[in-house]
């Protein structure tokens, strides 16, 4: 039984009840979720509403993947939470260390490293540089390439801004 993947709206914030109906479960269980597994923990503002992040609502969706879909009890699914979340932290920890000694020997970027455009188009020349490989491009597919590529090495560059 495939489910729809759930589009999390771009916000900061969401209340108990945007949170109820993008997992699907009703407000008293998303608050036994709370006392059951110390990831959920929303902000609550001045008058005490509980306000959830984003990440709070992705923990949700797989507390609810866990228990409805793969058939967790509450311990087996925090048990699992908390080893994904070590595997997460172990993770990160190793791709900010070779983030570190990359930029520590290069200066920020390897030089050796190829880029987008290395085998697909050779910028000195103005030619395809792997024709056989990636076949002719027009002018007009090369710099939609190029466009793109400029687009996700900014993305790239705010997940790595944002700590993620």
């Amino acid at each position: 039984m495939a489910q729809e993947p759930v589009v999390i709206p771009e916000k900061i914030y969401f209340k108990i009840g945007e949170v109820c109906e993008l997992v699907g479960v009703q407000a008293h269980v998303l608050r036994y979720w709370e006392t059951e597994f110390p990831m959920l923990s929303p902000q609550k503002n001045n008058s005490g509403q509980r306000s959830y992040r984003r990440r709070d609502v992705e923990i949700a969706l797989r507390i609810k993947q866990l228990l409805y879909n793969e058939m967790f009890t509450i311990a087996g699914a925090k048990k699992k939470m908390q080893a994904e979340q070590r595997e997460g932290s172990k993770a990160k920890a190793a791709r900010q260390e070779s983030a570190s000694q990359v930029s520590d020997t290069s200066g920020g970027t390897d030089p050796a490293a190829p880029s987008l455009f290395d085998r697909l188009y050779d910028d000195s020349n103005g030619s395809a540089a792997d024709v056989q490989t990636h076949g002719d491009l027009s002018s007009r597919q090369r710099e939609a390439l190029k466009t793109l590529a400029s687009h996700l090495l900014e993305l790239r560059e705010m997940l790595k801004t944002s700590g993620a």
